[in-house]
C-alpha cells in the first residue's frame, strides 16, 4: 500500500493485514498453549505481545514525527512530497527488518526513513538489544544515513542513533528534525 500526500496534506494509515494476521496467529497459539498447559509458551508469546506494542508504538512515533516534520509550513513552501509504503523489507546486517518506509522528496532530494523489526525466527536477529531497527538515507549524501535501534534504558524505550563509531546517542525529535534541515539544504 502506497499513500501520498504533499506538503500541507495528509497521510491515511490502513491497517497491514499482514500484522493483523500475525496477531491472530500469536493469540490463537498463545490460547492453545494455555489449553496445553505450556505456561512459558503462553509467557513468550505474552512477552512478544507486549514487545510488539512497544515496537510498534516507536515506529509510529518515529513515522509521525517526521511526517509532522515534513508537512510544516516550511515543508509546504518548499513543495515537499512524502509517499509511504506499507509493508516494507530491508536488510540490517545479516537480518531481514520488515515494517514500513517513508520517503521525503524535493525535486531531486531525497530522505527516506525506513523502520522495522524482525518478525519470524527466519528473519535472523536484530544485535545490541533492539527491539527495533530504523535507518535514515540521504540520497547522495551517504556520511549522513543514520541507523537507528529503539531500546529498553531503564523504564524508558528510546530510539539511538548508531554512528559508525559505534558509540550511541539518544535520537530524539531535534536529531529528526536536524536531518530533514540537512536535506532541505539548510
Amino acid at each position: 500500500m502506497k499513500l501520498h500526500s504533499t506538503a500541507g496534506g495528509s497521510i491515511l494509515t490502513g491497517m497491514n493485514e499482514l500484522d493483523d494476521q500475525w496477531a491472530n496467529m500469536l493469540s490463537l497459539a498463545r490460547q492453545k498453549a494455555a489449553e496445553g498447559g505450556r505456561s512459558d509458551v503462553v509467557d513468550y508469546l505474552k512477552l512478544r505481545a507486549e514487545n510488539d506494542l512497544v515496537r510498534d508504538a516507536g515506529i509510529r512515533w518515529l513515522f509521525d514525527s517526521m511526517i509532522s516534520i515534513a508537512t510544516t509550513r516550511e515543508g509546504a513552501a518548499s513543495g515537499i512530497a512524502v509517499e509511504r509504503v506499507d509493508p516494507h523489507n530491508f536488510t540490517y546486517g545479516r537480518a531481514n527488518i520488515v515494517g514500513s518506509l517513508l520517503q521525503v522528496r524535493h525535486g531531486v532530494r531525497c530522505l527516506t526513513l525506513e523502520a522495522g523489526w524482525t518478525r519470524t525466527p527466519a528473519d535472523g536477529f536484530m544485535k545490541g538489544g533492539a527491539l527495533a531497527i530504523g535507518r535514515l538515507v540521504h540520497f547522495g549524501m551517504s556520511k549522513n544515513n543514520s541507523d537507528l535501534m529503539l531500546v529498553r534504558s531503564g523504564s524508558n524505550v528510546v530510539w539511538r542513533e548508531v554512528p559508525a563509531s559505534g558509540d550511541t546517542a539518544v535520537f530524539d525529535s531535534e536529531r529528526l528534525l536536524a536531518h530533514f534541515h540537512l536535506f532541505l539544504g539548510m
